[in-house]
């Protein structure tokens, strides 16, 4: 049931927030509706959500300064509305702690689908970092470096081993190239996305069921991966 879950829309288009907030709140969510970054953080001063959609273009707060003071003391999902064309902004905003995006225009079932995904995910990303991953197909103990995929073991080196367990801690989220060289290889190597591309590369070949298939580690072109663990 959705009743008990609030959404909080930011957007200054009114078009938008209208559809939204009517689209959302007839799937029993409880909407609040803001038109800029500054508006939004008054709002949640008193009135906590579950997860918050806002663009990226607006005055006063636009929706990249939002993730930037959301991700200082809250882990709740955000999804970013951005039209064509923005793909160095999107990026900045995944980079600032947006969990996934939609680009302009979208189709409603489309956001729905992703708002359903980011809030079943919330309550696992709340958990810290556990020494054991339990998800989808995918079990990994962090303590043995070992990994079973569908109750069979993975062999994978160090480096591979880090790139998925970052991976399965953000489930279905949306992670830049920038995010994952620095994570897994240092703030020097922000800059070599091919050399990620190889080590995805030779992880899918361990860990997809067929060779041809991206069913775990899905590309965002220009952007980065979402791990899809499976069910």
């Amino acid at each position: 049931m959705n009743e008990h879950r609030r959404i909080l829309v930011v957007d200054d288009e009114p078009q938008i927030t209208r559809v939204l907030r009517t689209s959302l709140s007839s799937q029993g969510y409880d909407i609040r509706v803001a038109n800029d970054g500054e508006t939004a953080l008054e709002i949640m001063k008193d009135w906590t959500p579950d997860l918050v959609i806002t663009d990226l273009s607006m005055p006063n707060m636009d929706g990249l300064e939002l993730c930037w003071r959301l991700r200082v003391g809250t882990k709740i999902p955000i999804i970013v509305l951005s039209v064509r064309g923005e793909e160095k902004t999107k990026v900045r905003a995944l980079d600032a702690g947006a969990d996934d995006y939609v680009t302009k225009p979208f189709g409603i079932e489309e956001l729905l689908a992703r708002v359903r995904a980011n809030l079943r995910r919330a309550p696992a990303a709340a958990s810290g970092q556990a020494t054991l991953i339990e998800i989808g197909d995918f079990r990994i103990d962090l303590a043995a470096h070992k990994v079973t995929v569908r109750r069979s073991d993975v062999h994978l080196t160090p480096k591979e081993f880090d790139l998925l367990t970052y991976l399965a801690r953000h489930p279905g989220k949306v992670v830049t190239h920038r995010t994952l060289l620095s994570a897994i290889w240092g703030g020097q190597s922000t800059e070599q996305v091919e050399y990620l591309r190889v080590f995805v590369g030779q992880l899918r070949k361990k860990l997809e069921p067929e060779a041809s298939s991206t069913r775990y580690i899905v590309t965002e072109p220009w952007v980065g991966y979402r791990f899809e663990p499976g069910e």
